[in-house]
């Protein structure tokens, strides 16, 4: 096999070289011209005689190999650098490796070390600017990363810069695609499975996101063909806000039953004031209104829970003894504190004195509606029985009379 290598100026190592093959000159020579070498080139201190170069057409063969680019460029705008190509360190227990030194820099910005395995890196011709793969020959992308277990791409912030350390991985499995927070303790905040559908999570150009769609309608938008839920779960212990809705106005949910025309409803405070509301839209009307304040209007009538199969300790009342209480109850004409100013009359007994006499609720600050309610009903036994009685009096009286 023939070799033609045109060199314009031949240095004192290629020249060292070419009279090594010749075999019986024991200095290098330099030499001006163009020079043509009809064969294998062998350089370096330990070439010998009649060098068997199998297919190389340029052999370098010593124990420090190295290949200098010095650019001797004298006009400012001219650029100097000077690179090396590097074959192995030359220290002892050094690497066995492969690297472009920016000598002017004193940087390796390219190294490739012996055992890497075939096609670490491979650029293919694909694509409209080529794909290059991380382990694969065949890549069917612009970057294509093939691993036997987890391939993953580092992100690393390594502090060079000023700013904190941190370092991010981006990898895939057969159990799950997730972003690991390689420094926070290997906390996987984002996680996606295999088999997770189509349009799982979408965010439109607007900002709004999709749970179930690729066009969102609202900030947050969730789709499903059955069984949508929203869960907000907080597993620690104590108290915890888990929805805070904040609005320049008046916050607001709507229920809408697509399926029937009508049966939309909201909640949410008044616009304007401060009133929690339960709003029937269909009928524009405030079906549950809460003050601020604690006064609560509703639409229609209030049913309290009063089954037998949800009570215990049932014990008969004394209605007579329930009527002399009530005689003994005082009942006022009164005003809340946080009524005042609007005037708001009511007519009631202090909660206090209603449970020195009854001693029901669930403390002496309140009465319930069903407690006053079944108060009323006894003492009205007790006089319908106490007119029974006196009626009975009364006809036997007219009865005399008439005898």
């Amino acid at each position: 096999m023939t070799r033609t290598l045109n060199l314009h100026y031949v240095s004192l190592t290629l020249a060292a070289g070419v009279l090594s093959l010749a075999g019986s000159m024991a200095h290098a020579q330099y030499s001006v011209g163009d020079r043509e070498i009809s064969g294998s080139l062998c350089v370096g201190i330990d070439c010998v005689n009649n060098e068997n170069f199998g297919f190389d057409t340029i052999r370098l063969k010593e124990n420090n190999l190295r290949i200098r680019a010095v650019d001797t460029s004298s006009t400012a705008s001219f650029p100097t650098n000077d690179w090396q190509l590097t074959f192995n360190d030359s220290s002892n227990g050094g690497a066995n490796k492969f690297s472009i030194e920016d000598i002017d820099g004193g940087r390796t910005p390219f190294t490739i070390e012996a055992g890497t395995p075939n096609n670490a890196l491979y650029v293919d011709s694909s694509g409209s600017g080529g794909r290059i793969g991380f382990g694969t020959s065949a890549p069917v992308t612009d970057l294509h990363v093939k691993s036997g277990n987890t391939p993953t791409l580092r992100l690393e912030q390594d502090g060079t810069s000023g700013f904190a350390t941190r370092t991010w991985d981006v990898a895939g499995n057969e159990a799950n695609f997730f972003i690991r927070d390689a420094t926070g303790g290997s906390a996987l905040p984002f996680r996606i499975f295999p088999g997770a559908p189509s349009n799982a999570l979408t965010i439109a150009a607007n900002g709004d996101v999709g749970l179930g769609t690729a066009s969102p309608g609202a900030n947050l938008h969730v789709v499903a063909s059955d069984d949508v839920q929203l869960r907000v779960e907080e597993t620690g212990a104590g108290f915890a806000q888990l929805i805070d809705l904040i609005n320049n106005g008046a916050p607001r949910i709507q229920w809408d039953n697509s399926a029937t025309a009508g049966g939309v409803w909201q909640i949410g405070l008044a616009d304007p004031g401060d009133n929690f509301l339960i709003r029937d839209q269909s009928g524009s009307q405030n079906s549950f209104s809460l003050a601020a304040g604690g006064n609560l209007t509703i639409l229609g009538t209030l049913t309290e829970n009063s089954d037998k199969n949800r009570k215990m300790a049932i014990i008969p009342v004394d209605s007579e003894e329930i009527l002399k209480k009530v005689s003994m109850l005082p009942v006022a004409a009164w005003t809340y504190k946080q009524d005042a100013e609007e005037g708001i009359r009511h007519i009631g007994p202090m909660a206090q004195d209603f449970y020195a006499l009854f001693g029901t609720g669930a403390s002496e600050t309140g009465i319930s509606t069903i407690d006053t309610s079944g108060v009323a009903l006894a003492a009205i036994q007790a006089l319908t029985a106490q007119n029974e009685e006196l009626l009975q009096r009364l006809e036997m009286l007219e009865k005399k009379v008439v005898d």
